[in-house]
């Protein structure tokens, strides 16, 4: 995602609650009662990724680190919107949940600008390979990344799936 759009998204009450609206109304977010054993289900699933993420390292395959970044910070993402009776089957309706829910209530601006980094592979990729191209990642032949990068990354997974563990305690 784009600096400007998740700016707008941050900064503008109005546009997330008309983009939440939205993603309620064609099913792609859903309200429903906080399910205490789902939000455990989904912390342990992102502890599990981030296990995957360690041996994955010390295997050097940083590609497949990278996956598991995302998805650890996914799950995490997941529980907590889960705490207030989301679920949601869409990256942008996941963060949006978050910004309307939790931005400087518990989350601040730099932990939603790395939720809103792992929420879009392609940006993960993007981040990793190079902060100045603009290509797409998704479909990269790259095997290897910086081991500096992807380590950067995981500690970045680390810290924020901790943050939200904080949150929901």
């Amino acid at each position: 995602m784009r600096e400007y759009d998740l700016n707008k998204l941050m900064d503008n009450s109005d546009f997330i609650d008309e983009k939440l609206n939205n993603f309620l109304l064609d099913n792609t977010l859903k309200k429903q009662p906080v399910d205490k054993e789902e939000i455990k289900g989904h912390l342990q699933k992102a502890n599990h990724n981030l296990r995957f993420v360690a041996e994955n390292i010390k295997l050097d395959f940083s590609d497949w680190a990278i996956t598991g970044c995302y998805y650890a910070s996914y799950h995490a993402a997941l529980a907590l919107i889960m705490s207030k009776g989301y679920s949601s089957k869409n990256h942008l309706a996941t963060l949006c949940v978050l910004i309307k829910e939790f931005y400087e209530n518990g989350l601040d601006r730099k932990d939603i600008e790395i939720i809103s980094t792992f929420l879009d592979y392609k940006d993960i990729l993007f981040y990793v390979e190079s902060k100045e191209k603009r290509e797409s990642a998704t479909y990269s032949t790259n095997l290897l990344f910086n081991k500096k990068d992807v380590e950067q990354l995981r500690i970045k997974a680390v810290l924020f799936i901790s943050k939200i563990k904080e949150i929901l305690e």
